[in-house]
């Protein structure tokens, strides 16, 4: 079974996708105008500059169209409004902005046919819808892509062409005005834009590259470890291995039971080689299917048992009867074995010689199997002389965090203490239906 620390790291991979679909819902909403500038000044100037230009354009169109170009106030009025308004939009949609303000240039410029305005005041554009539009322009720029920033200027080129074909007071370079700076404007937009993308993928690259490296570290901090098991553990285990298996040929009349003894150690030793092997073919390789290894459960604690007691240790265990013929989960199996040999070894470790007490019982309060719960309970008495000292020295003092651990990932709960007595108790409940198993 993959550990847990490198089955969190699998969980992560595989929500990868669901969090870049999240990100990529985020930004098809629209954004202000320099939304992503690290500085706030910055971020706050696109705001600024179109207030700034509403507030100043609006008044002065309306007093320029109805003194200096002679229009009526109310249609002047009404095409201040909708030459200067969007400008406040263009900071989150400027493609939307611009279809007003085109609009409404074209037809203001269309309306001043209509009145008699001296010669040399611009036409068909005046010089405040020039300054309004040269700044949409320049967001139209910052935000599309170039096949809109090329139609939106050949639709700017062909109104004010054809405008031209029909002048109140004659042609001249001026006429164009719109069409030279509109141009312009877009094409410093577009530059400035291609350039801040170019930046953005060169950061992304880079923290891909940082992402890289952090991944190609932790590989080889795992194989690093995987080297350091397998010279130390398995090649130890390998050693008790043949040990075990030719002292009966190199120690002449064993008794019968020693020798049994003996091909225990060697069948324990071999099983946790197997163990250690798969658990550094996960290390070495992150592709590794050592999860799909069968893996311990219920049915294996009897053979758990009798292993302990042929240390010498009495040990009793009761099986468990399911309930309501509730099955037991994987992970559940794998947990009760988990538990009951931590125990146990604490008991050869701490206690030995300690009569122990392992039971397992299956319930269901409700009959339904909807509340079903494993109880594994390994109780020890006092050991029948105080040990001269422990048989293990330099423990980790991870035993008890690991089963903790093994019962809240599967939703259970565990109890763990010393008995009056001088005895230990462990008892863990652990659920038996997979809706309850977290």
């Amino acid at each position: 079974m993959t550990p847990a620390w490198l089955s969190r790291g699998t969980a992560r991979q595989r929500r990868a996708p669901r969090l870049v679909v999240m990100t990529s819902v985020e930004e098809e909403r629209p954004r202000a105008l320099l939304a992503g500038a690290s500085r706030r000044w910055v971020r706050m100037l696109p705001w600024a500059v179109a207030f700034v230009l509403c507030v100043a354009l609006m008044p002065t169109t309306i007093v320029v169209l109805t003194a200096d170009y002679g229009l009526n106030g109310g249609l002047a009025s009404g095409l201040a409004v909708a030459q200067a308004a969007p400008l406040l939009l263009a900071v989150v949609r400027p493609l939307h902005a611009w279809y007003v303000v085109f609009a409404a240039d074209v037809a203001g410029a269309l309306a001043l046919l209509t009145v008699d305005f001296q010669e040399r005041l611009l036409w068909p554009f005046p010089p405040m819808e020039l300054v309004g539009y040269v700044g949409l322009c320049l967001a139209l720029g910052l935000r599309e892509r170039r096949r809109t920033l090329v139609l939106v200027w050949l639709a700017t080129a062909a109104a004010n062409v054809g405008l031209v074909f029909v002048p109140p007071h004659g042609t001249g370079a001026k006429d164009l005005l719109l069409t030279i700076l509109g141009g312009v404007a877009l094409l410093l937009g577009g530059a400035l834009r291609e350039r801040y993308e170019v930046q953005r993928r060169l950061v992304e690259q880079e923290t891909i590259s940082e992402a890289e490296r952090g991944r190609r570290t932790l590989l080889e901090e795992r194989a690093r470890i995987a080297r350091e098991l397998h010279d130390v553990v398995a090649h130890h285990m390998s050693v008790i291995t043949v040990q075990a298996d030719t002292a009966e040929y190199r120690l002449a009349a064993l008794p019968p039971d020693v020798r049994q003894e003996f091909t225990s150690i060697a069948a324990t030793a071999r099983e946790s080689l197997g163990e250690m092997r798969r658990l550094l073919g996960v290390l070495r390789n992150e592709e590794a299917h050592g999860e799909l290894v069968p893996q311990p459960g219920l049915a294996q604690i009897g053979q758990l048992v009798e292993a302990t007691a042929r240390t010498g240790a009495p040990v009793d265990f009761t099986p468990c009867a399911a309930s309501g013929g509730v099955e037991v989960p994987e992970a559940v199996g794998l947990s009760a074995y988990r538990i009951v040999q931590e125990a146990l070894a604490n008991v050869v470790r701490h206690a030995p010689g300690a009569r122990t007490q392992v039971s397992l019982s299956a319930s269901d309060p409700a009959g339904d199997g909807g509340g079903a719960r494993l109880a594994v309970l390994v109780v020890n008495e006092p050991p029948p002389e105080p040990p001269a000292g422990p048989l293990e020295v330099g423990g980790t003092g991870h035993g008890l965090v690991g089963m903790r651990e093994r019962v809240r990932l599967v939703g259970g709960t565990l109890d763990v203490g010393p008995l009056p007595d001088g005895g230990f108790r462990v008892a863990a409940h652990l659920p038996l239906t997979e809706e309850d198993i977290t």
